[in-house]
């Protein structure tokens, strides 16, 4: 297992893995790794707005709707500590890794101090 921990906000929000880009999100419907590429198209996920009265992620690119709920349940194991966020990801611990920015919509980091 791969333990890797990074900024929730500013200049290093994001974490790569094989070629996979991570960031902390935070919604209305909770908190949690999102994977910012839409698994539809590769999209930027991590600039999706919340479908108004749902808590569906719309994908910018092709509209697809991708359900936060389901993100939370089933997404990374993770904690937030601060600014920093520690996650556990299924991965050798010998996987190799970059932190870099993706900028995030206003409803992923909705709510944050």
């Amino acid at each position: 297992m791969l333990v890797v921990t990074w900024s929730t906000d500013g200049a290093g929000n994001c974490v790569v893995l094989d070629g996979q880009p991570y960031v902390y999100a935070r919604t209305t419907a909770g908190e949690f790794v999102l994977p910012a590429a839409c698994p539809h198209r590769g999209g930027p996920l991590h600039l999706a707005a919340l479908r108004p009265g749902t808590t569906r992620l719309v994908c910018p690119w092709h509209e697809r709707a991708t359900s936060v709920t389901r993100a939370v349940r089933a997404g990374v194991p993770a904690v937030r500590c601060g600014r920093r966020v520690t996650a556990v990801f299924d991965l050798p611990d010998s996987t190799p890794f970059t932190v870099e920015y993706r900028p995030l919509s206003d409803d992923l980091v909705g709510g944050r101090a």
